[in-house]
């Protein structure tokens, strides 16, 4: 496998490959992925690859020849007031043949490392640190197979150190999710077990309201007893004594009929499963309450926050999310109804 096809099977973009390899000259897979992960933020990595310098460097090359050969021949000019013609023309044919080849590619004056591209240079300089650099008439040699061979080496290994790096980290971030969803799980149920605290609470206070107004209710009973106990001795009393003229007694006018008021109401709830739930709530209680008590403590396997209408069967009556905020007898449902659930 060439080393763009292994840059190109780890993930990296084709063009972003081919510039990694012309920057690092061909070093090698491991250099190419070095110079990519140390530039993979750069805006333009994914552009094509810059063509090669060297042509750029040549032509730097012959301006400062030229400049050099200017500089020479007015040294020459000067030295021929003072000397022969003959002997200064030599000395600068001998430099501007000396000078006159073309520069092949650039060398670091710190490590003797050549380089083809101003790339390569940019690369080998932040990796370095060094700053010296020059044009050379010296042609960069190939690596030798042994030279290829531990550049292999030495890129397996460092390929599979980032593996196990990068699957220590995904092991991490898993272990991590997996911690955040126990987290979330224990606070829905310690909401969930804190929202059935506060209700069977509300239905113990509402049973001991109901048994202080019962046995309120007992004694007044006890009250009208003992005073028809007593009308009926003073009534025993009047007829041993002797017969008086009585006034008539008004006729008591009969009273309308109270209507009695409920404060609870017993619902009877079924699920589309078919199973029932029976409970009892304050008649002055809004039907979305009911309606969050049903996603509680409903055991068909539905999800909480899955939602859900309500209706009637008798009267027909499905209710609305305005229904929702009204109270219980307001919509009818006391002393007692049937709620259907339905998706």
């Amino acid at each position: 496998m060439s080393a763009l096809q292994t840059l190109v099977e780890m993930g990296f973009s084709e063009n972003s490959a081919k510039k990694a390899l012309a920057v690092t000259g061909g070093g090698g897979v491991e250099q190419a992925m070095e110079w990519l992960l140390a530039h993979a933020d750069d805006p333009g990595i994914n552009d094509p690859p810059a063509e090669d310098v060297t042509g750029a460097a040549s032509g730097h090359s012959l301006g400062s020849q030229e400049g050099s050969e200017k500089m020479e021949t007015s040294d020459t000019s000067e030295n021929k007031e003072a000397s022969d013609a003959p002997v200064h023309k030599s000395e600068e044919a001998g430099e501007a043949s000396a000078d006159g080849e073309a520069a092949k590619s650039i060398k670091c004056d710190d490590c003797g490392k050549l380089f083809k591209t101003s790339e390569e240079v940019e690369f080998h300089a932040v990796k370095s640190g060094h700053s010296n650099f020059s044009e050379s008439t010296e042609e960069k040699k190939p690596l030798s197979e042994e030279e290829r061979e531990q550049k292999k080496r030495e890129l397996a290994e460092k390929i599979k150190q980032r593996r196990k790096e990068r699957e220590e980290i995904e092991e991490k971030e898993a272990r991590e999710r997996e911690r955040k969803r126990i987290q979330m799980g224990q606070e829905i149920a310690e909401r969930k077990r804190i929202m059935q605290e506060q209700e069977m609470k509300r239905i113990a206070d509402e049973r001991r309201r109901e048994k202080l107004e019962d046995k309120i209710a007992r004694q007044k009973i006890k009250e009208q007893i003992e005073a028809d106990k007593r009308a009926r001795k003073e009534m025993f009393a009047n007829k041993e004594a002797p017969a008086q003229p009585q006034a008539p007694k008004p006729q008591p006018v009969a009273q309308p009929a109270q209507k009695k008021e409920y404060t609870t109401t017993r619902l009877q709830i079924r699920l589309p499963s078919g199973a029932p739930l029976v409970q009892e709530f304050k008649a002055k209680e809004t039907l979305s309450a009911v309606r969050l008590w049903i996603s509680l403590n409903r055991k068909d396997g539905v999800p909480t926050d899955e939602p859900f209408n309500l209706s009637m069967s008798f009267p027909r009556k499905n209710f609305s999310d305005e229904d929702m905020d009204k109270p219980l007898d307001v919509l009818g449902l006391v002393p007692s109804a049937v709620l259907m659930v339905s998706k």
